[in-house]
């Protein structure tokens, strides 16, 4: 597989106002991902609001397992491909602007959902079309933002703009971990069931708007002549790049694994295989997730000395080799843990700081976004979205020492592609 990079197209001047391209989408992505993962934190309020036990609708639970564990990611591809064809039509910062409109609308349409109490079955299907419109947000959210941050890059500067991705992922999983733990420390069970649970998102859909206001002021990084083009088909990049679309396939399979395992799952693997206190375990995760996002700029600036290929390799054959190890080693104690997750942390850096720079030297200006967009999301949906499912069935069936091994496994076919990856950190990026 080669990645489409040009040698001799003329190049833009990089934009003049840096900090205020990174802060457009940052800040917007930080946004995104607080809003995504408040969801995450507070669902067991929200299923008691919404999905009441004891309603005696067959429809309920039906409805709360689709939303709860389905309708989310499975939109995010689709996200990834509308999305990525508007970015690629209509220009970057359309599409910024458009998806964070989206994510706020949604974060407001939750806050304000009404109890299955108040208006029956009507509830559950209020939360479900929220939940389709974040999915189809943070998809479409991937693509533009990963092309505009790294078009909005200057000479060997692409690897550390492209870190900012995950720097302000991590930013907003965390405010939204700190949000939920804040509202239940200090309100009652029965303020949390009451409205508690609701203030997340009515807070996340006002900080949408500043991300909104941000992003309108930033400067679009799709070229003149690209605007003037003909627009490309919905279709166009997985038509004429099927390689590049597999390619990307491949980058993929490996990091989300390794990040959703590290980042997301960890805690509740530590519990279920180790023993480990859940306060201990949430503890731990949330020190090495911001420990994780302070290395990103860090990987970003190695990668644009010393190349993409090779973190990459380190993040691919570290976890092939020490995923069993690491998690293997867990047992009850809270240092451990913390270890083995800063560890996991220093190795998954090699992937996720430069991800954004590798996706969008694959693909030509025309398709990139929607040519990022879709297969990277659908990737993660297949294998990123699925870990703790996975990890939880390998538990269920007696058998959860093959977790880890499967984990080494999709980082060990993702270092195969590295290995074949042409270096792209020095050449011109197609405009």
């Amino acid at each position: 597989m080669v990645a489409v990079m040009t040698q001799t197209h003329p190049t833009r001047t990089p934009t003049r106002r840096p900090v205020r391209q990174l802060l457009a989408a940052s800040v917007g992505n930080a946004v995104e991902w607080y809003d995504w993962y408040a969801y995450t934190f507070l669902a067991t309020y929200i299923a008691d609001q919404i999905f009441p036990k004891s309603s005696g609708n067959s429809l309920v639970p039906l409805l709360s397992t689709f939303a709860v564990f389905a309708v989310g990611f499975f939109m995010r591809p689709v996200g990834g491909l509308v999305m990525g064809a508007v970015a690629d039509r209509h220009g970057r910062r359309t599409a910024l602007t458009v998806t964070i409109l989206l994510m706020g609308g949604s974060s407001l349409l939750v806050g304000l959902t009404p109890t299955y109490a108040a208006v029956g079955v009507l509830a559950p299907i209020v939360l479900v079309c929220a939940r389709l419109l974040q999915g189809l947000s943070v998809g479409g959210e991937f693509a533009a933002s990963t092309t505009f941050l790294v078009e909005s890059a200057g000479p060997r500067r692409r690897g550390l703009f492209s870190s900012f991705q995950y720097v302000s992922t991590t930013a907003g999983q965390l405010l939204a971990s700190g949000m939920a733990a804040l509202l239940v420390g200090a309100l009652s069970d029965g303020q949390m069931e009451g409205w508690g649970w609701r203030v997340p998102f009515l807070l996340g859909a006002a900080l949408s708007l500043v991300g909104f206001w941000i992003r309108q002021g930033a400067h679009e990084t799709q070229s003149a002549e690209q605007q003037q083009a003909p627009r490309p088909g919905l279709l166009d990049a997985l038509r004429h790049h099927p390689r590049e679309s597999l390619l990307i396939c491949g980058i993929t399979a490996g990091g989300t694994i390794a990040y959703y395992t590290w980042t997301s799952y960890l805690p509740t693997y530590a519990e279920l295989n180790a023993g480990i206190d859940k306060s201990d375990a949430l503890l731990a995760g949330t020190i090495s997730l911001a420990f994780f996002g302070l290395l990103q700029p860090l990987g970003g600036l190695l990668s644009d000395r010393f190349g993409r290929r090779p973190l990459l390799l380190f993040f691919g054959l570290g976890f092939a080799l020490l995923s069993v190890p690491l998690l293997r080693s867990l047992h009850d104690s809270f240092a451990v843990l913390l270890l083995v997750s800063c560890a996991g942390m220093v190795l998954l850096t090699g992937f996720t700081s430069i991800s954004a720079a590798v996706n969008a030297e694959v693909f030509p200006p025309r398709v990139r976004a929607a040519g990022i967009g879709f297969p990277y999301s659908l990737t993660v949906a297949l294998f990123g979205g699925t870990a703790p499912y996975v990890g939880t069935l390998f538990k269920e069936i007696g058998h959860s020492g093959l977790f880890p091994w499967y984990v080494a496994g999709l980082c060990l076919v993702s270092s195969v592609v590295y290995l074949r990856l042409p270096e792209t950190a020095h050449k011109e990026l197609a405009r």
